[in-house]
């Protein structure tokens, strides 16, 4: 499968301008080469270059993970010593025969110590973005990457269903956020999560990514959960909203109109409509009801090996939806003083529309 998604890489690097493109530990390197690395102080650097083939920078300690790779790939080792690391820099550029070349980083993740060390080894190369390219070639996914994804919303669904058992009337979000990520572990969750779960109630249900405080449940208020498993390395991101007994007829009315235009997203998404046309089908539904003031951040945002990554769900986007990609719907209110608001759901494209991957109840539920 590396192998596979390495030689579309290629492939996709013969019709751009990037000659080489540059990767640290992170989500794109494993998901080209399904080699894992911790992102240290101890640099590492994956070099694919169109024409040469591949290198690979690394510490001595890390030798034994690429016992099992089955793909050609140059390897440059260092020890402990950083006034010795530059050497390792420089036979791994050589034999890539990297001199005045473009190299293609990812802008949100590589480093200034990677980039120093190629900047001080490459004298003459320059450095662009290749976020356009990488995006396109993780953003489709295969069936197993989708089984995956599944996978993880079965476990996050799961753990909030027995979370919920022990939701009462004085609880505090951060007990009740405890207790989520022990459950999201026993439901069979990756250790490292897609995010830390935000839990909130009351009027901390306005803030949309809100962390947990020592606030306690209390009657009357909105219990809002964002939270999400990983599995095999594959995120879910789902947020519900539940009533603490009875709640105030503002607070049940925004619920019942986000409920709406989180439908109308999931219904109008399928192949060849713009992310921007989601966007846009769920606003209008708020936007109608008078509250589009209130709703103040995109519908959604891909998901995958990152909870968040293209393609991003916002009005202007111009992007077309492709069978294979993965994004969240999740339109909101947010009222000041009062609270809010927020459904979302895992959608993947389908052949012919689309399919979404969460299915916990959206009812608005009552839980003490």
């Amino acid at each position: 499968m590396a192998t596979n998604r390495i030689l579309k890489l290629e492939k996709m690097m013969a019709s751009s301008d990037i000659d080489v493109i540059a990767l640290n530990p992170g989500p794109t390197l494993s998901y080209l080469t399904g080699l894992e690395f911790h992102l240290m102080e101890r640099p590492t650097v994956l070099l694919i270059s169109r024409e040469k083939g591949m290198a690979i920078i690394l510490p001595e300690l890390e030798k034994a993970k690429l016992e099992s790779v089955s793909y050609p790939i140059k390897t440059f080792f260092y020890g402990d010593n950083p006034d010795l690391w530059h050497a390792s820099f420089s036979q791994a550029c050589a034999s890539l025969n990297i001199t005045r070349q473009i190299i293609g980083v990812e802008p949100t993740r590589f480093r200034y110590l990677e980039f120093k060390f190629l900047q001080d080894t490459v004298a003459n190369a320059s450095f662009t973005s290749a976020e356009n390219l990488l995006s396109l070639v993780r953003m489709q996914k295969d069936q197993d990457e989708i089984n995956a994804m599944r996978q993880a919303a079965l476990i996050a669904q799961n753990a909030l269903l027995k979370t919920l058992a022990f939701a009462k009337i004085g609880m505090t979000e951060k007990e009740f956020a405890a207790e989520l990520s022990l459950q999201l572990l026993q439901a069979g969750s990756d250790p490292e999560f897609a995010f830390q779960p935000i839990v909130s109630t009351g009027v901390n249900t306005a803030n949309p990514h809100a962390s947990p405080t020592d606030k306690k449940f209390e009657p009357g208020n909105f219990l809002l959960v964002d939270w999400g498993a990983r599995f095999n390395g594959y995120c879910s991101d789902i947020t519900r909203v539940f009533s603490i007994g009875s709640v105030p007829q503002q607070l049940t009315e925004i619920y019942e109109i986000v409920k709406l235009a989180n439908l109308a997203g999931r219904e109008i998404s399928k192949p060849d409509i713009t992310a921007g046309e989601v966007d846009r089908a769920a606003r209008k539904v708020i936007e109608k009801s008078g509250y589009g003031e209130y709703f103040f951040h995109r519908t959604g945002h891909g998901l995958g090996l990152e909870a968040h990554e293209p393609p991003y769900i916002f009005g202007e986007n111009n992007q077309f939806l492709k069978p294979g990609m993965t994004f969240t719907v999740e339109p909101g209110i947010y009222l000041p003083d009062l609270g809010g608001v927020r459904i979302e759901d895992d959608v993947v494209i389908t052949e012919t529309g689309a399919k979404s991957l969460t299915d916990f109840p959206r009812e608005l539920q009552r839980i003490a």
